[in-house]
């Protein structure tokens, strides 16, 4: 790290010093014993700015306290069919690891179906706010639980994962979702910045292809080097990283492997990590010592930061370029089903 590095954490660090209990508080859940790595994240989310990357992170302590996600991993998402319908529709899961330690992280793009939810959860309004309180708990958990469980492993820090982005079913129909996912993607670039070292795209269809080629030239270079589309499932190349056991089901060959089981697709309810997570929060739950009676059925609604304008506008260039390829194709699609917060 260069001396001019060393001299913004340092920086950094003295505004830190200066804030308030309450936002100090939260500052110790973010960085979990590792304040300079927490520091030089959001730093780098702010190209070594320290002016911005200070607003960035009281912005966001501001946001953990007033939305109490200090104590989301003690508010579970009730009854537990509820919660597995927002598993069956918001596919996210935990394969495995990388060899050198970083958590495999499989999101479902192409075929979650956040749209259709509906049959299942009575109201549009309150899915969006259920799909939201589940990708927090996944994040806190993943910060809390997952990767100091890997540092301790490996020996060494690790503060980052991979994410393997599955573009199977990939259509025009994701105009209904784009809503939604912009505002799980916002709260994810200003509240948990660089947690991802690599994006991995794969099983890509020509609907992203299109897209990505208008898209990428808007991306900071820093994002760009991110992210790699590889050919067809991606597993050659994965594997040069990852054992065959920690690949996501889709990357694997053969119908039955991509379609996976209850114990390989890492989608599922029944998954083992996603079993881990919902019993550490039932008993987080349990453990929490506040008077409230436990829920019956509902959600915690949580602010949305409003999106980078940068951010905003690669958003209106995928609705751009997926309405002409549905008007190329004589669709009309629309995606105002879906409402986040006003969009």
């Amino acid at each position: 790290m260069g001396m001019a590095n060393q001299e913004a954490i340092q920086q950094f660090q003295s505004l830190m010093d200066k804030v308030d209990e309450p936002l100090k508080n939260s500052f110790k859940k973010v960085h979990q014993g590792f304040v300079t790595e927490t520091l030089t994240r959001f730093l780098k989310a702010r190209d070594w700015n320290v002016a911005k990357a200070h607003k960035m992170l009281v912005d966001c302590l501001q946001w953990r306290v007033q939305n109490e996600i200090d104590t989301i991993l003690a508010k579970p998402i009730v009854p537990t069919e509820l919660y597995r319908s927002v598993r069956d529709t918001q596919l996210v899961g935990l394969s495995g690891y990388t060899r050198e330690g970083l958590p495999v992280v499989a999101v479902g793009v192409g075929q979650s179906t956040y749209d259709k939810a509906s049959v299942r959860l009575l109201l549009l309004l309150l899915q969006v706010h259920y799909y939201v309180q589940s990708h927090i708990q996944m994040n806190e958990y993943r910060d809390c639980v997952v990767l100091p469980n890997a540092t301790k492993k490996c020996g060494k820090h690790i503060s980052t994962c991979i994410k393997i982005l599955d573009m199977t079913g990939l259509r025009l129909s994701a105009l209904n979702q784009i809503k939604l996912l912009t505002a799980i993607s916002t709260i994810d670039d200003l509240n948990y910045p660089e947690k991802t070292d690599t994006y991995y795209v794969v099983n890509v269809p020509y609907i992203f292809s299109a897209c990505w080629k208008v898209v990428k030239p808007l991306l900071q270079e820093r994002t760009r080097k991110k992210i790699q589309v590889l050919q067809g499932s991606g597993k050659d190349e994965l594997l040069k990283i990852m054992d065959y056991s920690s690949l996501p089901h889709f990357c694997r060959q053969g119908a039955s492997a991509a379609n996976g089981t209850t114990t390989t697709n890492c989608f599922s309810l029944d998954h083992a990590s996603h079993q881990q997570l919902y019993n550490y929060v039932k008993q987080q739950a349990e453990l929490d010592e506040s008077d409230s009676p436990p829920l019956k059925q509902g959600s915690i609604h949580v602010r949305y930061p409003e999106p980078d304008p940068e951010d905003a506008k690669i958003v209106k260039t995928i609705e751009s370029e997926l309405h002409k390829l549905g008007d190329s194709n004589g669709l009309n699609n629309s995606f105002s089903r879906v409402r986040v917060n006003g969009m």
